[in-house]
């Protein structure tokens, strides 16, 4: 029994002395960028005092109206596919999304992980589309 006990603390003192870590689970969406600026032809960097949590993550925005506008309809302005590439989503996985690589297609805005990946894209950009959104519910959450 003393084993045991023995044992019980040494284990818990190893525990103990592990470091803590305290990260932000919250990520800025979009890389900060303000999605609804991409519907105006005028992509800008968000500020930080305008700002909503939406879908798990912290959105920014250059101006207080373009946060109202989002905050009323978020799914018609935040980018597709969570701004992951849309090309990575239509071939089966994810890629991070660059904000100064993007499409917009029938008012949705798409971003690509390099111009690459949306020149491949944009070659069928209909079909991509919809195995993208096929693809997606298999491999979302990240």
């Amino acid at each position: 029994m003393r084993k045991l006990f023995a044992a019980i603390a040494i284990s818990g003192c190893s525990v103990m002395a592990l470091p803590a870590t305290a990260g932000n689970t919250l990520g800025t969406a979009f890389a900060g960028y303000d999605p609804v600026s991409y519907f105006q032809d005028a992509p800008a960097q968000g500020k930080a005092k305008f700002f909503h949590l939406w879908d798990g993550a912290l959105w920014a925005f250059s101006t207080e109206e373009n946060r109202d506008t989002y905050k009323a309809d978020p799914a018609a302005y935040a980018p597709q596919f969570d701004a992951y590439c849309a090309w990575a989503a239509s071939q089966g996985y994810k890629r991070p999304g660059d904000p100064n690589v993007t499409q917009m297609v029938d008012g949705k805005l798409y971003t690509f992980v390099h111009e690459g990946a949306r020149d491949k894209w944009r070659a069928d950009i209909a079909k991509h589309i919809a195995d993208g959104e096929t693809n997606w519910v298999r491999i979302e959450p990240f």
